[in-house]
């Protein structure tokens, strides 16, 4: 096997996570809850393993890193928006989400306008957020597709919105340090 043919296999997963975005935004709208916790979980268990794959045999790539980051972006927000539209997430959480996301989209497009482009390296407490909001996700699915009782929610919430508050400092204060530099 060749290292150019295995080279697409990151970002052919990071696409594949795109694709199951709206299909699992399509089962919540439908309240199928068993069949949403499964391409969600499937979704965001590939976002582990294409940046394994891409990190174990040196695959990494520019073109990776933003399908990585828009996969993200897009299966995160768009469940969250989701589950808050049928009341099954809390509004001020999506509402953080959102911001979040849309800010440091937001600062990376005003550099590139400003002729200062900024490469996208995740951070570790971006890591530990996107984590977070994945297994916040599972979970609340899971409680909804087994009738489970959610003692954990209010934690869960705190935690997510605690770990996105704390990732956008971080990006900002990068993007600060990069603005000045």
């Amino acid at each position: 096997m060749s290292r150019t043919w295995f080279a697409f296999i990151p970002n052919l997963i990071s696409l594949a996570r795109l694709v199951l975005a709206p299909l699992s935004v399509e089962m919540i709208i439908e309240r199928r809850w068993q069949e949403a916790l499964a391409i969600f979980v499937v979704a965001g268990l590939s976002d582990a393993l294409d940046g394994w794959i891409a990190r174990r045999f040196d695959l990494r790539s520019e073109l990776g890193a933003y399908l990585d980051a828009l996969a993200d972006k897009a299966l995160l927000v768009c469940n969250y928006i989701t589950l808050a539209s049928i009341g099954q997430a809390p509004l001020f959480l999506v509402l953080l989400v959102v911001t979040r996301d849309l800010l440091i989209v937001g600062a990376v497009l005003l550099c590139w306008l400003l002729d200062k482009p900024m490469t996208i390296s995740p951070h570790v407490l971006s890591k530990a957020n996107t984590a977070a909001q994945i297994a916040f996700v599972a979970l609340l699915l899971g409680s909804l597709a087994f009738g489970l009782p959610t003692p954990w929610f209010a934690a869960g919430v705190w935690l997510v919105a605690a770990l996105t508050l704390a990732s956008l400092a971080a990006y900002f204060r990068r993007w600060v340090a990069h603005m000045t530099a």
